[in-house]
């Protein structure tokens, strides 16, 4: 494990961080700003800063120069994803498109798919969500029911997705069809690209517990889509979406270690205005919180090290996945034993702010159930990785 930069990405960390002092205004990075300034001027703020971004070529770091990358390093992405949350930066509007949808078009797209996608997605032009999840299939997505009936050369949709992330902002949603009438499980599924503005396409928003609607449900009725639009071959949908969920699983953890140490911070500062830092048995849950960050950290620069060598992880992607999510989980659970009650109070004093630590921590609730529960994950790490026999 290699924890050092050579002097090239050392040069490219001190560029980007010049950029997003200048960039970064100082009110997006007090807290609550975001959260005050409503849905939509906030997706429309954080999508023209991208924008910007990308032009200035702060975008695509990783990606090859021919598809408007900036042909960098995968310890420059580490970089960028460390420098991004020390500053403060918005989050992405397009990272279901930037980081999982784009490297599965770049080893599998077709070349007019590849010049059709990547360039305005990267520019923010096009924003992708994805569709997964069906009411019936959730973890267990061979059990999804949305079908694709040929008709000439299109393919005629019809069925329902949910939990989709910014299905209401969407403009296309790359998503899992069964094509092949009477297929099973994970046969017969093929990964379309539809329009969002199509006839037929209705979204409905669903309004989180934190107050924001960045989920929805889209139902999709007689929606006609080219047999061109499907990404890795009709009928190779499983294929393509697990290849598309290792770019998911597989990033190196480095992102969320430096948010996550964030937060564990903010937590500490919180327990010091409440008169909590002296408490015994809180301070020893801080420093199982502190533990399992640093594993994380660790874990994340093996991670990185073994993609700068070029080996793929495979199944290993689900140990990223598992740890991060859990170790995100188990601090804001700290967060809510320190709050007690007052946890559902944004103002437990007149001088604390806890707006965004709360919707943090009811975001929290969730990231062991989307992208693969930590069940699935155990599943596949037993007997992918450790080589265990299935239970019976």
């Amino acid at each position: 494990m290699d924890l050092t930069h050579p002097p090239a990405e050392e040069r490219f960390r001190a560029e980007l961080r010049a950029w997003l002092t200048e960039n970064i205004p100082a009110a997006w990075t007090e807290p609550g700003f975001w959260a005050g300034v409503g849905e939509a001027e906030g997706f429309d703020l954080r999508r023209d800063w991208e924008r910007r971004k990308a032009l200035a070529g702060f975008a695509g770091i990783d990606w090859p120069v021919e598809y408007g990358g900036r042909g960098g390093t995968p310890g420059m992405r580490a970089i960028y994803d460390q420098e991004t949350q020390l500053a403060r930066a918005p989050r992405s509007v397009n990272t279901l498109g930037l980081a999982f949808l784009a490297p599965t078009v770049m080893a599998v797209g077709t070349p007019e798919q590849k010049r059709d996608i990547l360039g305005p997605m990267l520019r923010n032009e096009v924003i992708w969500c994805q569709g997964f999840s069906e009411p019936g299939a959730g973890s267990d997505l061979a059990a999804l029911r949305t079908s694709g009936v040929l008709d000439g050369d299109e393919y005629v949709v019809n069925g329902q997705k949910v939990w989709t992330t910014f299905a209401n902002r969407g403009d296309k949603i790359f998503t899992l069809v069964r094509t092949e009438p009477g297929s099973r499980r994970h046969h017969g599924i093929s990964l379309l690209l539809i329009d969002m503005h199509a006839p037929g396409v209705e979204v409905r928003p669903i309004r989180q517990m934190s107050g924001v609607s960045e989920f929805g449900e889209v139902f999709l009725t007689d929606v006609r889509v080219a047999a061109s639009e499907c990404l890795g071959g009709i009928g190779n949908g499983w294929a393509t979406a697990m290849l598309l969920l290792s770019f998911e699983r597989g990033a190196s953890g480095i992102s969320q270690y430096t948010g996550f140490r964030r937060s564990y911070d903010e937590i500490v500062r919180v327990a010091r205005a409440l008169g909590r830092d002296t408490d015994p048995v809180l301070r020893q849950e801080l420093g199982r919180r502190m533990v399992e960050l640093e594993c994380l950290r660790y874990h994340s620069m093996h991670v990185l090290t073994q993609v700068e060598q070029g080996r793929d992880l495979g199944a290993e992607s689900s140990i990223t996945k598992l740890q991060w999510s859990e170790t995100y989980q188990d601090l804001f659970e700290t967060f809510d034993a320190l709050l007690g009650a007052d946890v559902a109070l944004t103002h437990p004093t007149a001088d604390l702010d806890l707006t965004t630590l709360r919707q943090e921590s009811f975001w929290t609730r969730s990231v062991t159930i989307w992208g693969g529960s930590s069940q699935v994950q155990r599943t596949i790490v037993a007997e992918r990785v450790l080589g265990l026999p299935r239970g019976s």
